[in-house]
Parts: structure tokens; C-alpha cells; sequence
């Protein structure tokens, strides 16, 4: 287990560096740069800038530099713990961008995670033991109206309804006394208060998805001969479902996690932005369209990383879940 982990951790490392090489190309491929970007926004607004000041602010930027200056730059800094600066927001040090944003980003993926797991392992196990009843009819509609129906357009569904019947306005995660106050108590009851809202609208897509893998690989494991042979011989259903089918067809649901986790924060950037969401989400979306490249480059790292720590997650829970795995790593 020892070198398996040693391991899987040299393969993290090969694949972060890759994709930091990836996404800094991606990142620079649409044509020109954030000063270019910001340029033109100046001539919109009638104000000029002379050669030479575009000249300082390039050099000001790193912008004069080759690609691969400015990649090694950036890569040289971040091994460092500097991520470096974004233009957009009047050259703040990235670290400081993503600390105010990674706190509620985190909570929020959690939550999401954790509700769709406690939803959809249940009802896909009930789906699966009622085949074809009206449960698991109504269940399936559900879960394809989920599948359907893009997390933003529930999000605006949602807020018209409470606002039209309740009177309450569920956008953002604090209310209006408490966006600028300093954290307490009162300030964090607040946020669980707004918290149900953003973790079913980020949370319905991959609840809707998984309860279709769980209810399809049950339904496999439930016709094999190792299951007829147990009820054949008397053993409790309860006792026989939960003990071997549910605990093989659960391995699916485990190794999703690698990809569940980004997908999350990555999925959840328009609706937190219909929702006036304070996550990483919309921090990036506007990164990406000014070509903030060590923002972007930043968070898009933070993802990746997410990815990679959540698929090393998922294996490990595969070995202690499943004894077969248990056995091939150990022979």
C-alpha cells in the first residue's frame, strides 16, 4: 500500500505540471493580452495612451517577455507560494484573490458532495430493489428532469418562486447586514440560512446522474448467481442486499469523485453568478474574459489540483471498500 501511494503521488505531481503547461497555452491562445483588453476598454472611454506608456505597462506586466518566459516566471513564483498578481484587479496578489473566494467555494463543493451522495445512494438503492413500480417510475421522470433542466434556469426558477410566494430573496450567501460585517455567530447562522438553495441548484444535475448509476449497476449485481444462490439459501434480504450487491455496485459511485469535485466548482460558475454567488466560479469566468492570465492560470490549477487529490481519494476508498482491489494491490 505503502508504494502504491508513493506512487500515485509521483503521478500527481507529472500531471499538475502538465496541465500547468496546458492551460497557460489555452490561456494565451485567443489573440492579444490583458493590455490590449484593457486598451481598448480606454479608447472606448476616450481617454488615449501614448507608445510609451504602453510600453511601461507591458514591461510593467511581464508582457514583453516570450511565452515561455512568462510560464517559467509564473512557475518560478508559484513554486515559491507567489501566484502572482492580477492585472484586472489593480495588481492584488492572486493568493489573496482566491483565499476570499476558496473558503465558501469549499464549503459550498462539500455540501453539494454530501447531499448528492446522501440523496442519490438511497433512492437509487430503492429504485433498484422496486423495479419498475410506481417509485421508481416517478424517481426516473425526477432524474431525467434533473439531467435536463441546466442548473441556471432552476436557479432563476427557484428565486421567482420564493420571491413571488414567500416574499424572500434566496441570491447570495448572506443577507444585506452581513455582506461587509465581520465574521460571528450571527453572521455564520445567516449563511446556513442561504446555504439549501445553491447546494440543491448545484447539486441536482449530479444527484439526477449518479441515481441512475447506482440503480443500473444494483440492478446488474442483483442478477448474478452469487445473489441467487444467497437467497436460495435462506439468508435475509436486508442482510443479503447490503452486505455484497450494494457494496459492489457502490464502486462506480466511489470513483466518481475524482471528477464530482471539479465539476462542482467549475459547473456551479453561472448559476453562482444568477445567484450572486461570492465562489471562484465567477472569479474565473471574468479572469478568462480580460486574459488575467495568472489568475485564470491560478484557479484553473486550483481544479486541476481538486481533480487529482479527489480521483487519489476515490481510489483509496475503492482498496478499503472493495477486498478484490484489496487483493490485486497487495499480490
Amino acid at each position: 500500500m505503502f508504494y502504491y501511494v508513493l506512487r500515485r503521488l509521483i503521478y500527481m505531481f507529472i500531471v499538475l505540471a502538465v496541465t500547468s503547461v496546458v492551460a497557460f497555452i489555452i490561456i494565451q491562445l485567443p489573440p492579444g493580452d490583458y493590455l490590449t483588453s484593457y486598451i481598448r476598454q480606454l479608447a472606448q472611454s476616450g481617454a488615449s495612451v501614448d507608445e510609451a506608456r504602453i510600453a511601461a505597462l507591458r514591461k510593467q506586466y511581464g508582457l514583453d517577455l516570450p511565452l515561455y518566459a512568462q510560464y517559467l516566471k509564473w512557475m518560478w513564483k508559484m513554486l515559491h507560494g507567489d501566484m502572482g498578481q492580477s492585472f484586472q484587479y489593480n495588481y492584488k496578489p492572486v493568493s489573496e484573490l482566491l483565499a476570499e473566494r476558496l473558503p465558501l467555494t469549499v464549503m459550498i463543493s462539500l455540501f453539494t458532495l454530501v447531499f448528492t451522495y446522501v440523496v442519490a445512494i438511497p433512492i437509487g438503492i430503492y429504485s433498484a430493489t422496486h423495479q419498475y413500480s410506481v417509485g421508481d417510475y416517478a424517481f426516473t421522470v425526477v432524474g431525467f428532469a434533473g439531467l435536463a433542466t441546466p442548473n441556471f434556469l432552476l436557479a432563476l426558477i427557484l428565486m421567482f418562486m420564493f420571491y413571488k410566494y414567500f416574499g424572500l430573496s434566496v441570491g447570495g450567501l448572506f443577507s444585506p447586514q452581513y455582506l461587509t460585517a465581520p465574521w460571528s455567530v450571527n453572521k455564520f447562522i445567516d449563511m446556513l440560512a442561504h446555504l439549501p438553495i445553491p447546494i440543491i441548484v448545484i447539486g441536482t444535475a449530479g444527484t439526477a446522474g449518479l441515481i441512475r448509476v447506482m440503480r443500473g449497476c444494483l440492478l446488474d449485481e442483483l442478477r448474478k448467481q452469487y445473489v441467487i444462490t444467497a437467497r436460495a439459501k435462506g439468508v435475509e434480504e436486508r442482510r443479503l442486499l447490503f452486505k455484497y450487491p450494494v457494496r459492489v455496485a457502490i464502486n462506480p459511485i466511489i470513483s466518481t469523485i475524482g471528477w464530482t469535485l471539479p465539476a462542482i466548482v467549475s459547473g456551479e460558475t453561472i448559476t453562482a453568478i444568477v445567484l450572486s454567488l461570492p465562489t471562484t466560479g465567477p472569479l474565473l469566468f471574468r479572469a478568462l474574459m480580460a486574459q488575467d492570465m495568472y489568475l485564470a492560470g491560478s484557479t484553473v490549477m486550483f481544479l486541476t489540483f481538486l481533480t487529482v487529490v479527489g480521483t487519489f481519494i476515490s481510489d483509496l476508498l475503492l482498496v478499503w471498500v472493495d477486498p478484490r482491489i484489496r487483493f490485486e494491490r497487495s499480490a
